[in-house]
């Protein structure tokens, strides 16, 4: 089992190509299925502290997940799509 406090913690890369995305900003859970739906991450373009301007999120849906190790989160995104905030 992995705490939700645990998974923040660690930094979030991408396999397609290398990148750092950046730590956990938030989480989706599925309150009925009981299960995280997806992650959710500071979008490319944030502006400091969202003061600056609307932030933006990178939605990563947890079946794009490939690895949880002990220091980072292996996901696999060929294309990143950044949302405006939720």
């Amino acid at each position: 089992m992995v705490k939700v406090s645990d998974l923040r913690m660690r930094e979030v890369i991408n396999i397609a190509d290398g990148r750092r995305l950046g730590p956990i900003k938030d989480i989706d859970i599925d309150l009925e299925g009981g299960k995280v739906s997806a992650i959710i991450l500071p979008g490319q373009g944030s502006r400091l502290l969202g003061l600056f301007g609307r932030e933006e999120e990178i939605v990563v849906p947890w079946h794009k997940i490939k690895k949880i190790g002990l220091d980072v989160i292996l996901v696999d995104l060929r294309e990143i799509t950044e949302v405006g905030p939720r």
